[in-house]
């Protein structure tokens, strides 16, 4: 096996970069750290074909950290709508709110100020200053992660604090000076597009000549994450309490599940018709005039799947105003939505709903 010096590295990367590497990315257009790290928070978890239209209708809504900051959060968990992980969007505006308050409007310039900001670790506050100032730091992304296991054919765990630590030893000691911006987007594309999860393009790679995986023929195995344990089953009934064309949504709890965003008023697991009406008179004074079950689905949280139970719950009297002002409650016609956030599966049922009735 061929040895490979840092200066090599950086030689091989950068040259894959002025060939291969992608340099049109809306975040790369116009570049300032406050488009960065709006980037770099939607890409968490997230694949670039997927953020390129949030990114350009947030952006377009809120081009600067300003008016960012000056943002309801019902407006930002709106734009985030379908991108998931929704603490992300929150810590988004919680953020701004500091950057504009604590350091006057300027993103911090250094790795300790960065992450105080939330949402911020020392990945992502690296990424901000190599690609947001083209300062030297280093990132260590789910992306870099995976080359850098595969070409040092590193087997231990990656998700264990020890393999971390050496997964950025060796990061650290590639990261260049010069052309530090190109060099961490091109680390960032190469493990997307080149040494991706499955089916790890090997043969397009730069450093296909030094890597122990590919050598040994355990790149598709790499890396290695301890296992998992099987994520626990809950459910819940969601009623779609329908007066003519709208819905009532409720606000959720700012923290837990779909935290600030609207979704239909919950019950607990076991309901039936007349726990249903029971709750109905207890939480609005109201009677529903026809209850009937709709298909169940199961959604996908990190820790956790729910299977959800939607409820059609009918009736022909709205609650009294000030018991929904009370509750933080909202009439929702599908057909004339506003701009409120609301979580995927709820986003659909109230879509198929839409559909139903026209």
């Amino acid at each position: 096996m061929k040895s490979l010096s840092p200066k090599q590295f950086q030689s091989l990367i950068l040259k894959w970069c002025d060939q291969h590497g992608r340099k049109n990315l809306p975040w790369q257009k116009n570049k300032t750290p406050y488009r960065v790290w709006l980037s770099e928070i939607m890409l968490q978890q997230t694949q670039v074909a997927t953020v390129i239209p949030y990114f350009n209708r947030f952006i377009r809504q809120f081009p600067s950290v300003a008016m960012l900051a000056k943002a309801a959060e019902d407006e930002i968990l709106h734009l985030w709508t379908g991108l998931g992980y929704y603490s992300r969007a929150r810590n988004l505006l919680r953020a701004a709110k500091m950057v504009m308050k604590e350091f006057q409007g300027r993103f911090p310039d250094n790795i300790e100020d960065l992450q105080q900001l939330p949402g911020i670790g020392p990945s992502t506050a690296g990424a901000i200053l190599a690609l947001g100032y083209e300062y030297q730091a280093t990132i260590l992304d789910g992306n870099v992660k995976r080359v850098l296991a595969r070409l040092h054919g590193i087997t231990d765990p990656i998700n264990e604090k020890q393999t971390e630590n050496q997964l950025w030893e060796i990061a650290k000691q590639y990261t260049p000076i010069q052309r530090i911006a190109d060099y961490t987007q091109t680390m960032m594309d190469l493990g997307a597009t080149i040494c991706t999860r499955g089916k790890p393009q090997c043969d397009h790679c730069p450093l296909i000549d030094y890597c122990i995986a590919y050598q040994q023929n355990i790149a598709a195995s790499l890396p290695v994450k301890t296992k998992a344990r099987p994520i626990p089953t809950r459910t819940a009934t969601f009623l779609l309490i329908k007066n003519r064309d709208t819905f009532l949504l409720s606000k959720r709890p700012p923290s837990g599940i779909w935290g600030g965003l609207w979704s239909f008023p919950e019950m607990p697991n076991t309901v039936n018709n007349k726990t249903i009406i029971d709750f109905c008179k207890e939480e609005w004074h109201i009677k529903p005039t026809k209850i009937t079950p709709l298909l169940p689905f199961r959604h996908t949280f990190t820790h956790f799947h729910l299977m959800m139970q939607p409820v059609l719950v009918c009736i022909k009297k709205q609650p009294a105003a000030k018991i929904m002002t009370a509750k933080q409650q909202i009439w929702y016609n599908p057909a004339e939505p506003d701009a409120i956030g609301l979580p995927a599966p709820i986003r659909n049922l109230l879509a198929q709903q839409a559909d139903e009735t026209t």
